[in-house]
């Protein structure tokens, strides 16, 4: 049976009828403030540490919780243990620091799933360094441009890339897949010189809350690539409102879990859980370098996982196998967690039916709060898979109007707002993007379209600039997409706009069906016309092998919007 969070201690969740506030002869309740539009948490506030001095390495490795392994490579098996592990990141730093890393220098980290990349990560911040992180499957072209914009002084990546990555003229350290630490192994090695010296050093930087720690890079609301300039503070606020305080609600002990990591570490998502807040708690995270399917079901019988953190993609995977009978072999698992892009409904209910024991929640955040914004919540007498969850502790939200940003009560849509710790420090090198992303009064303007229920559960619906204007109507490419993976030879979907000298825009579909199944545009187009209003009618499909999409599984409509354009 699924573990579900507690319905009692400390840190339930608030109800308290007494302070439901009334306007115009309306109720509404508690969390929601009538007269400024803000929505609270219907968590009690945690507090952060107040000492300005506190960095993120330190408060990792300050709790005490009795973890025995950190890292496991899926594969091999080799590991990290917790004994190891801040040894190792302090040899690390003392390394980098006699090749000359000083505080506020950059270093790229371009590498692929790692039990080494928390290590690497945590070594260069306790530097006082900053890290900026990047998929692995970047050109030449776009790691030059990221490697300029911020100034990157280091470069770790795999020995294959060691190479390609020379031209950016600064030193390049490959690291290998796997270290063997043994009397044969070549000392010549960067890495291994790195990994295994004293890790008994005395030079310790004086770093603030306030201090740079990663500048990650986002799309944000604006389209174009930008650096996420992301604090030390910003990093513990990440620690104890999303992984620490969501930990604390389940009966089961930290230590106990095992949490098998496929999302990508160079994703604020992956980085959150696997690099940082999961080795608070002394949990053990099994680590896949790259995604297979039937290796994932391996990893999770072998290993026991108990959590499984996934993005819109991995959950129909997981779900196919599940159909063909791999359900036996995923009997440990307690919670699938599904985050970063949307997810239909359809791929939820085919989810809970084919592992019906296993907790489903959605949790939604940006690049740009440090991931923290809400996390999904279920009961024994409440399971609500559609939603994103609750406001975490002390976060804030509102809810406006994207046209005159007034704010809007529950079960209104409008553009999301956020207010917290998690918030950025800014874009780096774009004041304008950064004002246009947060305001004067510390509001982060996410630009996705959302509303809360009257339980204070929030529901994403679709990017503010995705929306398509079909003469005046507005309509959410999630909406349709949802009703096209619907289908059952459709496997994935994906809606964007498409100029219209009369209707000003159109949507189209691009569709990717099963093998051997067939269907026709008229199919498509009849099978949707029947179940939305006639406004958001297809217009047109074209008929793909795959969807494009993001490591983290968003749809790159801005690959469709070309093909379209190629197409016209």
């Amino acid at each position: 049976m699924a573990t579900f969070l507690k319905t009692h201690g400390n840190s339930k969740v608030e109800k308290n009828p007494s302070k439901t506030h009334y306007q115009n002869g309306k109720s509404f309740p508690f969390w929601y403030n009538v007269e400024t539009g803000i929505y609270s948490s219907k968590y009690p506030s945690i507090k952060l540490p107040e000492n300005p001095f506190v960095d993120v390495v330190s408060f990792i490795f300050s709790h005490k919780h009795g973890g025995v392994k950190a890292l496991v490579d899926s594969i091999s098996g080799i590991s990290i243990s917790y004994s190891e592990i801040y040894p190792m990141v302090k040899s690390m730093a003392n390394g980098l620091h006699q090749k000359g890393v000083k505080q506020g220098d950059v270093v790229l980290i371009l590498l692929p799933n790692s039990i080494y990349f928390p290590v690497i990560l945590l070594s260069v911040l306790s530097l006082g360094a900053i890290v900026t992180t990047m998929n692995p499957f970047s050109s030449l072209f776009e790691i030059k441009k990221q490697a300029l914009d911020c100034g990157v002084t280091l470069a770790f990546t795999i020995n294959d890339k060691v190479d390609k990555l020379s031209t950016l003229g600064v030193p390049v350290i490959g690291v290998p897949e796997i270290l063997v630490f043994s009397s044969h192994y070549s000392e010549s090695s960067d890495f291994y010189e790195l990994i295994s010296r004293n890790p008994k050093w005395d030079f310790k930087p004086k770093i603030s809350q306030q201090d740079t720690a990663a500048i990650l890079y986002s799309s944000g609301t604006t389209g174009a690539g930008k650096g996420v300039i992301l604090t030390h503070g910003n990093f513990i606020a990440m620690m104890e409102l999303f992984v620490r305080f969501e930990a604390s609600q389940y009966e089961y002990l930290s230590i106990e879990n095992v949490y098998l990591a496929v999302v990508p570490m160079f994703h604020v998502y992956g980085l959150s859980l696997f690099v940082m807040g999961l080795l608070s708690l002394g949990t053990t995270v099994v680590v896949m370098r790259k995604f297979n399917a039937d290796e994932m079901v391996k990893a999770i019988e072998k290993y026991g996982v108990t959590h499984f953190p996934i993005v819109p993609p991995l959950l129909m995977a997981l779900t196919r196998r599940a159909k063909d009978g791999a359900w036996s072999s995923m009997k440990s698992l307690k919670q699938v967690s599904c985050g970063a892009a949307p997810v239909s409904t359809k791929s939820i209910e085919d989810f809970v039916r084919s592992l019906p024991n296993v907790d489903f929640i959605q949790g939604y955040g940006m690049t740009e709060s440090t991931g923290i914004a809400t996390r999904g919540y279920n009961t024994e007498k409440l399971h609500n898979y559609s939603s994103v969850g609750l406001l975490a502790p002390n976060m804030q939200a509102k809810v406006v109007d994207w046209i005159t940003s007034s704010p809007l009560p529950p079960n209104c849509m409008g553009e999301l707002w956020l207010c917290g710790p998690g918030v950025m420090k800014g874009y780096l090198n774009n004041v304008e993007a950064t004002k246009s992303t947060i305001d004067g009064n510390g509001w982060l303007h996410t630009g996705d379209i959302a509303y809360f229920d009257e339980e204070g559960y929030l529901y994403v619906i679709d990017r503010l600039k995705e929306i398509i204007k079909y003469k005046g109507f507005q309509i959410a490419p999630a909406d349709l997409e949802a009703v096209l993976v619907s289908h059952p030879d459709i496997i994935d979907a994906a809606v964007t706009g498409a100029r219209d000298e009369e209707a000003g825009e159109i949507p189209v579909a691009f569709v990717a069906k099963r093998d051997g199944r067939e269907l026709s545009q008229a199919d498509v187009i009849d099978f949707v016309s029947k179940q939305v209003a006639p406004y958001k009618k297809i217009r047109r499909v074209y008929f793909r092998a795959s969807i494009p999409r993001s490591a983290a599984g968003k749809i790159l409509r801005k690959e469709l919007r070309n093909l379209l354009t190629s197409k016209l």
